[in-house]
């Protein structure tokens, strides 16, 4: 039985962060047209396509990922604090669950719930379990999520992933896997336009959908780790890092703003691709601005200060909340 390993603080990964926040833009593109505002998208039209072919399915699985990384980081800092993590753990997941629970009021598709309740059922019990096996499970539930049409059956195993490449030392050595990364670049781009060209003639079919997603995923994904170790991925980094660090305020407020300003511009009932794309565009900007001004003052967000007073039952002490470098670390 695995044991939570107890190591001293981890250097946080800034282009994890950036990669979050990547994420989330796109996310933003799926739900407010499919989830927030009911728009009314054609059937077959170029916007629904072009959506359909290049966004959607592709940025959710990053998000997810990313999730199952950060619960086995959660857990691994959680055990240089107390001798009983998981139940720490299970408190985040349980009030992530109302959070869930409050949200999809405006949101029905939204992810928290889900994420929370999948959280409880298969990370907290899977963290017990030799990393290997943690692997093979990871693989087996994907295929089986793939097989049966994607969607929410997707989420055990991506955070299964996202647990495994913590045990088996990926995230920690990020910096270092620039050749590995271009090749999975590489194989993934390749393997992504033939899905895709498998979807486009596909239209119908759940499973072409769901592997065209998957792979543009990881193409997506690795391009922007790469990119972001260029001089201009550095300036994309000072953007994108911030929305990430602050996804959960960032990711409820986009709803909020979205179920309002949405019929004020006539999105409701209506086919307005670029209307639409604008609003996502203005959210994101506003969202890129007000992250990197709040985390230039405090060290968390403030869903996120919630979110952690909650989880450890105590007010954040105030020698926490001194401003953060919200310059990108050298890698």
């Amino acid at each position: 039985m695995a044991r939570v390993r107890v190591r001293g603080p981890r250097t946080r990964v800034d282009a994890l962060d950036a990669l979050r926040g990547f994420a989330l833009c796109g996310i933003l593109l799926v739900n407010i047209p499919w989830q927030i505002i009911t728009v009314h998208m054609e059937y077959g039209s170029p916007g629904a396509r072009l959506l359909e072919l290049t966004v959607h399915g592709r940025f959710f699985p990053i998000f997810s990922f990313l999730f199952g990384v950060s619960f086995a980081l959660f857990l691994d800092s959680a055990a240089n604090r107390t001798a009983y993590p998981r139940l720490i753990l299970l408190r985040r997941l349980a009030a992530l669950a109302l959070v869930g629970l409050a949200h999809v009021v405006l949101h029905p598709g939204e992810a928290l719930l889900p994420y929370a309740v999948i959280g409880i059922v298969v990370l907290l019990p899977a963290s017990w379990l030799p990393r290997p096996i943690v692997l093979v499970l990871a693989g087996l539930a994907l295929a089986g999520g793939v097989m049966v049409g994607g969607g929410v059956l997707l989420i055990p195993g991506l955070f299964l992933i996202g647990l495994a490449a913590v045990r088996y030392g990926v995230i920690d050595t990020l910096a270092q896997r620039r050749a590995q990364l271009a090749i999975l670049c590489g194989v993934s781009t390749l393997g992504a336009v033939a899905a895709t060209v498998w979807q486009y003639r596909m239209p119908a079919d759940d499973v072409a959908a769901t592997t065209a997603g998957l792979i543009g995923a990881i193409a997506y994904g690795t391009a922007l780790l790469l990119f972001l170790r260029t001089r201009p991925g550095a300036g994309a980094q000072r953007v994108l890092a911030p929305l990430g660090r602050m996804a959960l305020t960032n990711y409820l407020s986009a709803t909020l703003i979205a179920a309002v300003a949405g019929p004020l511009i006539g999105l409701t009932g209506s086919a307005h691709y670029g209307r639409m794309a604008l609003l996502a565009l203005a959210i994101l900007v506003v969202q890129a601005v007000a992250s990197r001004y709040w985390l230039a003052r405090h060290r968390y967000g403030p869903a996120e200060w919630l979110w952690r007073a909650v989880t450890w039952w105590s007010i954040p002490r105030r020698e926490s909340e001194k401003p953060a470098d919200p310059r990108p670390t050298a890698r």
